[in-house]
């Protein structure tokens, strides 16, 4: 076990998020270095991409895994350092209000929640829009001087000209600095509301703004690719924009409107790898179904099946970590034992008690949790945290009860298992024995009492999955 002297101390209220949000099955927006184990290639490779990104290339990725397999927790990972790094982040959840196209503002809807929730490291909660602008107006007014070497609007203007759309977006970011060295905070509205997308329709832009050209369901894309290069003028190293749920597009009944919404995933990533966006990463999260099913998936759309197939050369152990497509791999036993360890320390740490599971006992819960039927396939890193935070709650409520009773699921007291000769630091083997005496002594109607979880029995092992093998893990030692 870790010596708990050198676990770091971990604040109250970020505590409290992560025991909330993993309880519930959702990930915590913020805490995330205090419980990310594994991921170590992912993460990897999509650090390369914000090196490129940085230099004024852009990137775009795709990250399939199934449900609470970590998706989100890898994408709000990758969130959490490119913020630190000085990127801009803007992330959205895809919805079946929120698509990549609609006929009735679905996607314009998407653009509104990824400006919303443009985040930096000063503001990680999202809504950075005002701070950007404000920001970029300080470092271009005179009393700025050369402090950072930038000081006329101009420099990063004119560039912005030269791209599509990019005259309308210029000038509404000329009127904000105007407004804002003037004091004018009703026109300063007037143009976050439009870089926003909130206009509805053109006269109600031409009233207040004096512009015919407002953000439109076809070519909200296009001023993505601008706020991106803005960003750089501002002082920010780059944009990463993150999309999660493409099980929604998957989910879209009507063919053509599912067909319109691949081909805007088409011209993002032509753009990304042909060099036409820059300072832009995209990263988008969906299921492998969502992904490669040839009738409604992604790969229903011959143009992007063609590009995103894996080759002939990658395999199982041979992975393609540069290719658009990374596929995530189920944690080890020995990464989610680390996970479920910081876990303990952090509930102890929020509750203010000593842990008292020991390593057996962490071993013998995850014997418990592949035991099932279909674990090795079918359980995800989700409902094992879920499942070890209720037991902690238990636990913690429960001083009395020891804990082998409680993952047999006897509820023993402390009197009852010394009687019984088992201690809170029992085996698997002697859980496995009561709860065998358990199935073997019938229920007070006559009938067998019901099955518990049995920690002693063998998990199921898919063929050839050797690190899987719990003999070896019963006795790794961290």
């Amino acid at each position: 076990m870790t010596d708990t002297a050198t676990v770091p101390r971990v604040p109250r209220r970020v505590a409290a998020v992560i025991l909330n949000s993993l309880k519930g099955g959702v990930v915590p927006r913020i805490g995330l270095p205090y419980i990310t184990v594994g991921r170590e290639t992912e993460i990897r490779a999509l650090l390369t991409d914000l090196e490129l990104i940085a230099e004024g290339g852009a990137s775009f990725r795709f990250l399939v895994g199934r449900y609470g397999a970590g998706k989100s927790f890898l994408l709000q990972t990758i969130r959490t350092h490119a913020m630190g790094e000085g990127f801009v982040v803007a992330d959205a959840d895809l919805s079946p209000e929120r698509r990549l196209q609609g006929g009735q503002g679905q996607g314009l809807a998407t653009y509104r929640e990824l400006v919303r929730n443009l985040s930096t490291k000063t503001r990680p909660e999202g809504g950075a829009l005002n701070l950007i602008l404000d920001r970029w107006v300080a470092a271009t007014t005179p009393e700025a001087g050369t402090d950072n070497g930038q000081t006329d609007p101009s420099d990063v203007l004119v560039p912005l000209e030269e791209m599509v759309h990019g005259f309308d977006f210029a000038r509404m970011l000329r009127r904000y600095r105007e407004a804002s060295l003037e004091g004018d905070e009703e026109s300063k509205a007037y143009v976050i509301k439009w870089l926003r997308g909130e206009y509805r329709t053109k006269s109600e832009a031409r009233a207040e703004l004096g512009t015919t050209t407002i953000i439109t369901d076809d070519d909200w894309y296009d001023y993505i690719k601008l706020f991106a290069r803005f960003l750089v003028g501002a002082g920010y190293r780059g944009m990463l924009v993150l999309i999660d749920e493409l099980v929604n597009l998957f989910k879209i009944p009507n063919t053509v409107t599912r067909q319109y919404n691949y081909e805007k995933i088409l011209t993002m990533y032509n753009d990304t790898l042909q060099g036409k966006a820059h300072y832009l990463g995209i990263i988008m999260g969906g299921t492998p179904q969502s992904i490669e099913d040839r009738r409604r998936g992604v790969f229903s759309y011959e143009a992007l099946r063609s590009r995103l197939t894996q080759g002939r050369f990658a395999h199982e152990g041979m992975r393609d970590m540069l290719a658009p497509i990374i596929n995530l791999h189920p944690l080890t036993y020995e990464e989610l034992l680390v996970l479920i360890e910081k876990l303990q320390q952090i509930h102890a740490g929020y509750f203010g008690y000593e842990p008292r599971l020991g390593e057996s006992d962490l071993v013998n819960f995850l014997k418990i949790e592949f035991g099932r039927v279909g674990a090795d396939t079918h359980l995800t890193p989700r409902e094992v945290i879920r499942d070890f935070i209720e037991l902690l709650d238990i636990v913690y409520q429960n001083p009395d009860a020891t804990v082998a009773g409680i993952l047999s699921g006897e509820g023993a007291t402390e009197d009852t298992a010394r009687a019984g000769g088992s201690s809170a630091g029992t085996g698997a083997a002697a859980t496995g024995a009561s709860v065998a005496a358990e199935e073997a002594a019938p229920s007070a109607t006559g009938t067998p009492a019901p099955r518990a979880s049995n920690p002693g029995t063998t998990p199921s092992v898919a063929p050839g999955s050797a690190a899987r093998n719990p003999a070896d893990f019963a006795e790794f030692i961290l």
